[in-house]
């Protein structure tokens, strides 16, 4: 089986360092729980994790429009038809999470 390239091919690393940052906010949450930390804190670093995570979206986000659908594009056709159906769907359930 062919491996596609991937957008996000060039920034690989930075995107993986940017999960595990995000891997261990959501470790930091845990240990607030276990720890029985102020709800309030717990919460306030929810919304910093879920902002991290979401900024990773629109980075990734970004390179697949850039790099799968323009290449679609210019090809034209059922293809493009497609790969815009796929980015419509992606961006769709960004803005409903």
């Amino acid at each position: 089986m062919e491996q596609a390239v991937v957008g996000y091919a060039g920034e690989k690393d930075a995107v993986l360092k940017r999960l595990r940052r995000v891997e261990g906010q959501v470790r930091g949450l845990q240990r607030m729980v276990e720890e029985d930390a102020y709800c309030i804190d717990v919460l306030t670093q929810v919304s910093a994790a879920t902002k991290a995570l979401q900024a990773v979206a629109l980075s990734l986000l970004e390179d697949h429009l850039s790099h799968c659908v323009a290449h679609a594009a210019a090809e034209g056709g059922d293809v493009a038809d497609a790969k815009i159906r796929e980015a419509s769907a992606a961006i769709a359930r960004l803005v409903r999470s």
